[in-house]
C-alpha cells in the first residue's frame, strides 16, 4: 500500500477530525472544541506559520503532521518545530510516520530551513523510528503552565 504525503485540504476536515481525536485520546488530553478549530483554521492558512500535511493511501487519509515555523536567535533562516505527528493505530507499520518526517525534512531543505526538530515522551513507542531518523539531543525541556 502506498503512502502519500500532501499538506491539508479543507476537504479533509472529517477524517482530520477523526485523527486529531485519537491522538488527543492517545496523548491522554482534552482540548476545548474552539482551540481545535483553531488549529484547523490556522493549518489551512496561509498566513499562518502554523502547517499541516497529511498521510494518504488510495482509499483514506491515515495520519497528519502539524509544525510550525519560527525565528531564532541562533539562527538566520526559520526553525521547523513539529509538534504533533500522529498515525492511525490500524495503519501502522506501512511507514505513514516516516514518509511525514522525511517529506517535512525535505521541505526543510528544499526551503532552506535551518532544522526540524520535536519532543516526545520518553515511553513513546514511536521513538524506535524517531532514533533512526533523527540525533537525541541532550537538552532537559521545562515549562510553566500559565
Amino acid at each position: 500500500m502506498t503512502v502519500r504525503i500532501r499538506e491539508v485540504q479543507a476537504g479533509d476536515y472529517d477524517a482530520w477530525m477523526t485523527l486529531w481525536q485519537q491522538y488527543l485520546a492517545f496523548a491522554g488530553s482534552e482540548l476545548d472544541q474552539s482551540v481545535t478549530l483553531s488549529t484547523w483554521e490556522r493549518a489551512l492558512s496561509p498566513d499562518s506559520s502554523l502547517m499541516c500535511r497529511v498521510a494518504e493511501t488510495d482509499k483514506q487519509i491515515i495520519g497528519f503532521a502539524i509544525f510550525v515555523l519560527h525565528e531564532g536567535a541562533w539562527y538566520t533562516q526559520p526553525l521547523c518545530y513539529l509538534e504533533d505527528l500522529f498515525v492511525d493505530e490500524t495503519m501502522r507499520g506501512l511507514g505513514a510516520g516516516k514518509a511525514l518526517i522525511e517529506a517535512i525534512r525535505d521541505e526543510a531543505k528544499e526551503k532552506s530551513w535551518a532544522k526540524v526538530y520535536w519532543i516526545t515522551r520518553e515511553s513513546n513507542p514511536a521513538r524506535k523510528l524517531y532514533d533512526r531518523l533523527a540525533e537525541l539531543g541532550d537538552f532537559v525541556r521545562y515549562s510553566i503552565s500559565l
